[in-house]
């Protein structure tokens, strides 16, 4: 099966969807949901798609970036159904290139404790010097 990797945006009722179908969904706060999902969509950065044959997103990648010095991975999700097949690693390279490339760009990204071993294996690194402001409402759930 062939699946695309593109740049293109897509709404948020496509994106709610498909958290539906990762582990992704669950990164989110309640409060605002489906505003804060359709502000993301409309004003991230770097916005890239994986897709199969026939249509049906598998893979979402966003990013923060200046496009000069770094890049902040801000969603990464891949349907349940196609893991483990490549399309996560190639999200990533599409988005540090779409940034401006590996020579001049520095990925950051926050991972969840099940991610950890999959952004080690493309081969990042875990950093000491990120510092956090938070005092956003937060209530944890899971998109269904």
């Amino acid at each position: 099966m062939s699946i695309a990797i593109r740049k293109e945006r897509i709404t948020s009722a496509e994106y709610i969807d498909f958290l539906k179908r990762t582990d992704l969904g669950s990164q989110y706060p309640k409060e605002r949901f489906e505003e804060r999902i359709s502000r993301l969509v409309r004003s991230v950065s770097i916005s890239l798609t994986a897709r199969e044959e026939n249509g049906l997103l598998v893979g979402v990648c966003f990013g923060i970036t200046d496009f000069a010095y770094w890049l902040f991975i801000t969603d990464l999700g891949i349907d349940r159904s196609y893991t483990r097949q490549g399309i996560g690693k190639r999200l990533m390279d599409a988005a540090l290139n779409e940034a401006g490339g590996p020579e001049n760009i520095i990925m950051y990204t926050c991972a969840n404790e099940n991610a950890v071993p999959f952004y080690r294996n493309i081969g990042m690194t875990e950093a000491d010097d990120v510092f956090v402001y938070n005092h956003a409402d937060w209530t944890p759930f899971t998109v269904e």
